[in-house]
């Protein structure tokens, strides 16, 4: 039997035969505002599962309890805020058991500050990987808004669980059928923190001061939502700026899907969602240029 070599047609070789070079992505710069090609995020969408397996495996890697801490620090913060808030301070919570008032809260809370917090430092801590691959950057804070997901998901679950109980046990709950409203909820909550968190990642590759900003002043948002107290202890003055927050109406509607408390107020919904919209392609936008030349500030 005969052995050949065949090599590889590369572009050199291919102008010699006659034939043009044939190339599997052609990389070029982006030139319109609107040239956002976020086609491409499909295209790399097994980098983006590999990046979500990487950030949830990773968050709890090296502990001794691992992924049991999705469970536990909840609960721990439910059983701290049910104590402080509803026993000692006796702030009221519209009828609702305490414990699945705050449970739910501190559930919607944990996924929009987590997603947010972790996009807003995109550029400066994957700067080692950006500067030696190319790949759409938005990869990065998409895989952690779908990696915190799977937290979420862990969480809701045993948040129905004690729903359950509390309904067999005859507490005063009332679940209803906006609870079908839910898969729309979750994703203006995770559209709001990923645009949140592009946009200050993209400022803080020039303004270092940004990343020492969202720790505080994600604690200081969580105050100006209806998270440890109903909107309904809100006086009647404030609580229209309340509802400007697009947080406020997504909580009040879990709430009311959840529990039967709170308010479902469709018009802030729709106002909320349109705000959302407008900061989510902000964020990409900025985002999308700021990528370009990152690499020369960070």
């Amino acid at each position: 039997m005969e052995t050949v070599n065949v090599s590889p047609i590369t572009a050199e070789s291919a102008a010699v035969v006659g034939d043009p070079p044939r190339w599997d992505m052609v990389i070029e710069p982006k030139g319109r505002l609107f040239d956002l090609k976020l086609g491409e995020l499909w295209h790399y969408r097994d980098l983006v599962y590999l990046f979500v397996w990487r950030d949830f495996v990773a968050q709890y890697k090296q502990t001794v309890l691992g992924p049991a801490w999705h469970v536990i620090q909840p609960l721990i913060t439910t059983l701290v805020f049910t104590i402080v808030f509803s026993k000692i301070a006796r702030i009221p919570t519209d009828g609702a058991p305490p414990f699945l008032f705050y449970m739910l809260g501190t559930m919607l809370w944990g996924y929009f500050s987590g997603v947010f917090s972790a996009t807003s430092s995109t550029f400066t801590s994957n700067a080692n990987l950006f500067g030696k691959v190319y790949f759409p950057r938005l990869a990065v804070p998409v895989a952690t808004l779908f990696s915190r997901l799977i937290g979420l998901a862990i969480h809701l679950t045993f948040f129905l669980l004690f729903l359950a109980w509390y309904l067999y046990q005859g507490s005063s709950v009332t679940p209803n059928v906006w609870i079908l409203a839910t898969p729309l909820l979750l994703v203006m909550m995770a559209m709001l923190a990923l645009g949140m968190g592009v946009i200050v990642s993209a400022f803080t590759t020039r303004y270092r001061d940004l990343a020492v900003v969202v720790g505080f002043g994600t604690q200081l948002l969580m105050f100006v939502t209806p998270i440890v107290y109903p909107l309904s202890t809100v006086p009647p003055a404030y609580r229209g700026w309340m509802m400007l927050n697009p947080m406020t109406p997504i909580v009040e509607a879990f709430r009311y899907a959840f529990l039967g408390t709170g308010s479902f107020d469709l018009p802030m919904l729709a106002i909320s969602a349109a705000t959302i919209s407008v900061l989510l392609l902000v964020g990409v936008l900025i985002f999308t240029r700021i990528e370009r030349t990152f690499m020369d500030s960070v």
